[in-house]
């Protein structure tokens, strides 16, 4: 199909869709040079071979998990026009992606409690990439709770339907992405 065919409206979905493909293009290239200075660092002398990621990571995969599945069935909802039901579905998706960010300060602490900090004498260089690939995550987990709190105002103001779902769609394949970038990260992490 020729980019150029189409409605006015038709055209600038294709456009936002684009910039959205290459904005996570770019995060992809922006974790790939994080991971991979993180496999150069792991041979230095002082790097920590034994370490164990904190639980509450472990529980966060779980949680972000879930909050793609209520983000499909909120979508699902919404093609389905049961409006009720889309809220209910995306509130459950920002209560976890709260969920999410709670429990990621909940593993900082526990790294803090094992004798690591980010910076300064008690820091390491292991936990000091872990803490940066976490924190850098957390952001953008950060921007996509704004885009639900946008989507959550959009739906209210009836912008939303089985036939417009444009901006709905750009806020769950944002969603989607930074949840698959968590569940990478956290294998990455724990056994490299």
């Amino acid at each position: 199909m020729d980019l150029t065919e189409g409605t006015q409206e038709e055209k600038r979905a294709r456009s936002k869709k684009m910039m959205l493909w290459f904005g996570i293009i770019s995060l992809i290239m922006s974790f790939a040079a994080w991971t991979s200075a993180y496999i150069v660092s792991s041979k230095r002398e002082d790097w920590l071979k034994n370490f164990e990621l904190p639980n509450a990571f472990l529980i966060s995969v779980g949680i972000i998990v879930v909050s793609s599945a209520t983000f499909i069935m909120a979508k699902q909802a919404l093609k389905r026009n049961k409006m009720q039901l889309v809220t209910i579905w995306l509130f459950v998706t920002l209560a976890l992606g709260i969920a999410f960010i709670y429990n990621q300060f909940v593993g900082f602490g526990e790294i803090i409690t094992a004798g690591y900090n980010f910076t300064g004498p008690t820091s390491n260089v292991t936990m000091s990439y872990v803490f940066l690939i976490a924190a850098v995550h957390i952001a953008h987990v950060a921007v996509g709770l704004i885009c639900i709190l946008v989507v959550i105002y959009n739906h209210f103001k009836q912008k939303y339907g089985s036939e417009n779902m444009l901006g709905f769609e750009l806020a769950a394949n944002f969603w989607h992405f930074v949840d698959i970038l968590w569940v990478y990260l956290f294998l990455f992490l724990y056994f490299y």
